[in-house]
């Protein structure tokens, strides 16, 4: 973005200003809900594909990993695109995805139409937070950010609550098809709010680094969903994996510090606190999105809640979001590393919480769990992005935008494999564990307290106890993979110690 443009954005009308805003809240929206409303559907596309619960969340993972792959050259588009080209062509393409996601017939068309949908609607979030950066004064970032936010708050509650009512009443495609009518809305309005800010002002793409970058991404994400499945270094597939991965990380590092035309610019990692909030930001996806993925499988498969009863559950989360905005403005502009650590210290809270939850939890201990990790999330979110931010030049915005939510993205896809490998795994070892106490020498099992149920002598019996093993297994696993999110809090809490304060905040 040249002085020119930097000039024209800021003098573009207050009215025009406040609608673009608008428009940036929908698309955000609208990605929220593509994210969080087919979570709630997965066990019908389970049963409607003929699939399993590792399969079924590749819906969810190569949304993620073609968002993040993409997200990289969100800059490079809007310069040579322009703002309104991109946004107007970004939402024709995720429209069509969308409706392809809801006509899929079999597993593989649903996960080539996610992958896509993700790719299209990867620009959305940072075009969006990069307009507004670039847009609104920095005095009113805090603002721009947190009414911004509402838009993304109001995804996660929307969606959980969407899916599950749309899900039952006419069936999981029509979590898919009705972003249509959504999307088709924010084209219209992207029309009038946009001009072509930024256009022309691209230069040369860094293909080395982009392809590298994507090769890295897309490698490290079939290493962790495949290698479980595949016995990890027994099978040559996954050492390849990871030796791509690697090579191609190697390739990105030295095409960023060496190559003419490198994907992002080099000046934007010497910045500490954007540096930093790189790091911050790759936590936080995991953070993000691994509570609205594992409590729909954790209450409908284990404790048999209909869909509309657990995305009212779930939406908790974004209410957390948007209690914190009431807040988190007037936090931010007195401590916005106070207001961070403080989010952080209660994504701690909530994690634990979750961590000692068990099979008969009520649904007020999963309502409040999600809650405080939503507030805490919420009230983190907008000082961490003020403080990465506040140093860095207003050409490269939209650039370090792109890479921001890039890094939240594959922070999210990477976490997501990893509880899902947690949860299978300790499954496994769970069900191994309690199925050696299951043999006629064990007291409790003639126990006549007990024996009316639970004894080894009748099939109807051994049955019962294979399927409570089976449900203590899995709640096991569960929490294990709740303990790893604790722990990620924490270690997002240790990177919010080092932020330096900007006195012009």
């Amino acid at each position: 973005m040249n002085a020119q443009t930097i000039a024209d954005n800021s003098s573009i009308l207050p009215a025009r200003r406040w609608l673009l805003l608008i428009n940036v809240q929908i698309v955000t929206l609208m990605y929220g809900i593509a994210i969080t409303s087919a979570t709630i559907v997965l066990p019908h596309i389970q049963g409607a594909l003929s699939v399993n619960q590792d399969q079924a969340s590749w819906t969810m993972t190569l949304f993620l990993v073609g968002s993040a792959v993409t997200m990289p050259i969100t800059g490079w588009l809007a310069g040579w695109l322009g703002w309104r080209r991109l946004m107007v062509g970004t939402l024709i393409g995720f429209t069509i995805t969308s409706v392809a996601c809801g006509l899929a017939t079999n597993l593989e068309t649903l996960l080539i139409a996610r992958a896509a949908q993700g790719v299209f609607g990867a620009p959305l979030m940072p075009l969006g937070q990069g307009m507004l950066l670039a847009t609104f004064p920095k005095r009113q970032h805090a603002l721009a950010l947190m009414l911004w936010g509402i838009g993304g708050t109001m995804g996660p509650v929307l969606g959980p609550i969407l899916g599950g009512f749309v899900g039952e009443a006419l069936g999981w495609r029509w979590t898919f098809l009705f972003l249509a009518p959504i999307s088709t809305l924010a084209i219209i309005i992207a029309i009038f709010a946009l001009g072509d800010q930024q256009k022309g002002s691209s230069g040369k793409l860094g293909w080395m680094g982009f392809i590298s970058l994507a090769i890295a991404i897309g490698s490290a994400q079939l290493f962790l969903d495949r290698g479980h499945r595949l016995d990890w270094f027994e099978s040559f597939e996954i050492s390849a994996e990871l030796f791509i991965c690697l090579v191609a990380a190697l390739f990105f590092i030295g095409s960023t510090l060496y190559s003419k035309t490198p994907l992002f610019e080099r000046s934007i990692f010497s910045n500490w606190n954007f540096a930093l909030g790189l790091l911050t930001m790759l936590l936080m996806g995991a953070l993000s999105f691994t509570p609205i993925t594992l409590f729909p499988m954790l209450l409908q498969d284990l404790r048999g809640y209909p869909d509309a009863t657990a995305g009212i559950l779930l939406s908790a989360r974004g209410f957390g979001n948007l209690a914190s905005f009431f807040i988190v403005v007037q936090f931010t502009k007195f401590n916005a590393k106070l207001a961070l650590m403080t989010g952080m210290a209660l994504q701690i809270w909530a994690g634990w919480a979750m961590s000692n939850l068990n099979i008969n939890m009520t649904e007020v201990d999963v309502f409040w769990t999600n809650f405080v990790q939503g507030f805490g999330f919420g009230l983190a979110y907008t000082p961490m992005t003020v403080l990465a931010f506040a140093t860095l030049s207003t050409r490269l915005t939209v650039q370090g935008s792109a890479l921001f939510n890039m890094m939240r993205n594959f922070g999210s896809s990477l976490f997501l494999s990893l509880s899902i490998l947690i949860l299978l795994r300790s499954a496994a070892e769970n069900y191994s564990g309690l199925s050696q106490i299951i043999n006629p020498m064990n007291p409790l099992l003639s126990d006549p307290n007990y024996a009316l149920h639970w004894n080894t002598t009748s099939i109807e019996s051994l049955a019962k106890i294979s399927e409570e093993i089976t449900i203590q297994s899995l709640m096991g696993g569960y929490l294990n993979a709740f303990q790893v999110f604790t722990w990620v809090a924490v270690s997002a809490l240790i990177l919010s110690c080092l932020y330096r304060p900007n006195k012009k905040l």
